[in-house]
């Protein structure tokens, strides 16, 4: 397809899709910059939306960035432009991630476009998924797509799992006894005692926090921190849940660009083949925990992301930021900078 034309409202668009990606508690950490006169945005972190008790090195910070990162690469292909993409561009500028440049079309990765449908259809599902095999095939395509972004895909199964399970149980036990991780995560998820709003633009709202677990053994976080909540019904969720282990070689900020990107990319996929998904980090949160996450075959690898998988019901839409918040255009030669209109 031809490419759209690059004024302010496709400009806008893209950034709005890039954002629909997922990050740690909803904290949306990044933010745009796009030069007109060369095609580029360049995408920073927001240290201000950092997690200092539950990310102390802001690994799952790059982690979400990246996400947005791949968004932003599906979008532009879809809109009939090739993302020249390249991670970390100025060292001595830690928190310039990642600068996309929109070059000449044709350059062969127009299958990131067929993507693109899923952007806004992935959610994160907290619910019951069914207790049925996700077939070979899609487990194979999964893991395609990540090893495309430079990280490994791989299904922990008997001990292995069991393994995880355990880990993942003992950080959330950790989690909520740990007085500055639970004033973190409470800050996230309601302020003041009362939970985020429909309207809120940040955050986990009361609405995605998903059932308190009755049974099962699927790792779930409790976002009500243990609290009762009104409204809030009970469900019984799968003894028998598909977990996936998302790793790079080294564990750099580099790699954690590439796992996010690689998270995302996996994302999109599954839910194009039907599957809904959610998120594991509370062992990722401890280091002497997340260590024993790794391949216990080769003991090699660095765990970047635990992800839950299965059929089952989709997760509702979470808030987003204004794109005049996340967003710059610079108007051009001038170098002056503008901020975008709400959308």
């Amino acid at each position: 397809m031809p490419a759209q034309p690059l004024n302010e409202e496709s400009v806008t668009a893209l950034v709005y899709d890039a954002t629909a990606a997922p990050s740690l508690h909803n904290a949306q950490p990044w933010h745009f910059r796009y030069s007109r006169d060369s095609r580029t945005f360049r995408l920073r972190s927001d240290p201000e939306r950092a997690l200092p008790h539950t990310d102390p090195h802001g690994r799952a910070l790059h982690i979400g960035c990246a996400a947005g990162l791949m968004n932003l690469r599906v979008a532009a292909v879809h809109a009939g432009w090739y993302p020249e993409t390249r991670l970390l561009p100025d060292p001595q500028d830690t928190e310039l991630l990642a600068s996309v440049q929109l070059t000449a079309l044709g350059s062969g990765r127009g299958e990131l476009g067929a993507l693109y449908p899923a952007i806004h259809r992935r959610h994160t599902s907290r619910y019951p998924f069914e207790e049925t095999e996700i077939p070979q095939a899609v487990l194979t395509a999964l893991a395609d797509a990540a090893r495309d972004e430079g990280a490994s895909l791989t299904f922990p199964t008997g001990w292995h799992l069991h393994e995880v399970l355990e880990l993942v149980q003992e950080a959330e036990a950790r989690n909520i006894t740990d007085h500055a991780r639970a004033e973190e995560l409470g800050h996230w998820t309601n302020r003041s005692g009362i939970p985020f709003s429909d309207t809120a633009a940040e955050g986990v709202p009361a609405y995605a926090f998903g059932p308190r677990k009755l049974g099962g053994k699927a790792p779930m976080r409790d976002f009500a921190g243990g609290r009762p909540m009104t409204g809030r019904t009970a469900a019984e969720f799968e003894h028998y849940p598909h977990l996936a282990l998302l790793s790079t070689a080294r564990d750099r900020p580099e790699d954690w660009l590439r796992a996010g990107q690689a998270l995302e990319h996996v994302l999109l996929l599954a839910t194009l083949k039907g599957l809904s998904s959610s998120f594991v980090t509370q062992a990722l949160e401890w280091p002497d925990l997340r260590w024993p996450l790794r391949d216990p075959v080769t003991g090699t690898g660095h765990v970047q992301m635990v992800l839950r998988l299965g059929y089952g019901p989709p997760g509702p839409a979470t808030p987003r930021r204004p794109m005049r918040e996340v967003l710059d255009i610079e108007k051009g030669t001038s170098g002056r900078r503008r901020r975008t209109r709400q959308t």
